[in-house]
């Protein structure tokens, strides 16, 4: 555990954030005020209605990480009382918070989520070196209306900007369909840092490369890289669902915006501070630790939310 820091230092400073979204960047290493933080809606649309989540996998991943990352997906809708969720809480209950958002938006709207195609690119069609505008290439694979595709680039993927500045990006891009009036779909990208900078996006399932050290915690899936690609799609799900096209909720400028996660960096259980993700439950069996529990048996560590009800960082 890191050293002491008091509650003074707790009302200036919130955290210094490994993962910070900086609309669709998920930026590292940003030091914010811990103050209410009002998300102001700029009166653009949110995504609506059901909504498919494809996945394109760029390179190798084995079907077990797959598994991870489509039960994740699958556990946001998940049926409360669907037997294979009897332990509480779970990954439903903690995207309800983006719930808040529509509710203020319109009380019309609503939004579920399924999982849609899982498109398998393994050999690298565009090479194992990346810019923006391959990931968007790769996006549009996907269906591109009601949906998020998302990309998941593996560990010998390099990508602009990953570690050096992002763990992942969510934005939006013109649909490719001829002949018909264009429009927007928005995606995701997130890299498994396993091998390139565990330390910058895995954490706290690796020890930080900076700032307070405090022993890594036990992935809950057994998997390092893939359990932080997780809590990067979390956030990330988050700021596309609440801020898809740039004029939804956020605080600050356009071009670099605080975001339904965004705002509550480094927070994953209540008492956290730097250097400590806050107290979550721990599998007796592995010791891993987590906050929530998803289909098929799965425990996943998920960031603190944004709530604007409370204007307040909620953890499960």
């Amino acid at each position: 555990m890191a050293s002491f820091i008091t509650p003074t230092i707790l009302k200036i400073f919130l955290i210094i954030s490994l993962f910070q979204i900086c609309l669709g960047v998920r930026k590292l290493s940003e030091v914010v005020e811990e103050q209410p933080q009002l998300l102001k809606y700029h009166n653009g649309p949110l995504l609506s209605g059901p909504i498919t989540v494809n996945l394109i996998w760029y390179g190798k991943f084995k079907p077990s990480e797959r598994a991870i990352i489509s039960d994740f997906v699958t556990s946001l809708s998940s049926n409360p009382s669907s037997p294979s969720l009897k332990a509480q809480p779970t990954v439903a209950q903690w995207w309800r918070t983006t719930e808040k958002y529509y509710h203020l938006a319109s009380k019309k709207s609503s939004l579920s989520l399924s999982l849609g195609k899982q498109i398998l690119d393994e050999h690298y069609s565009l090479g194992k070196s990346l810019k923006k505008k391959q990931i968007v290439e790769l996006a549009s694979k996907g269906d591109q209306k009601y949906a998020i595709n998302v990309v998941l680039t593996a560990s010998d993927v390099a990508v602009e900007g990953f570690c050096m500045s992002r763990c992942g990006t969510h934005g939006s891009a013109l649909t490719s369909t001829k002949g018909k009036r264009s429009s927007k779909f928005a995606y995701i990208w997130v890299g498994n840092a396993q091998t390139q900078c565990p330390g910058q996006c895995a954490w706290p399932f690796h020890q930080p490369i900076y700032g307070p050290q405090s022993p890594p915690l036990i992935a809950p899936n057994n998997n390092v890289g893939v359990d932080g690609m997780v809590i990067n799609l979390a956030s990330l799900f988050a700021g596309t669902v609440t801020n898809p096209f740039g004029n939804g909720y956020y605080q600050g400028p356009a071009e670099a915006p605080l975001e339904a996660s965004s705002a509550c960096p480094g927070i994953y259980g209540k008492g956290a501070y730097p250097g400590y993700a806050g107290n979550l439950l721990v599998d007796p069996s592995t010791g891993a630790s987590y906050n929530a529990h998803g289909e098929n048996g799965r425990k996943y560590l998920l960031p603190a939310l944004y709530d604007p009800a409370t204007s307040s960082c909620s953890t499960l």
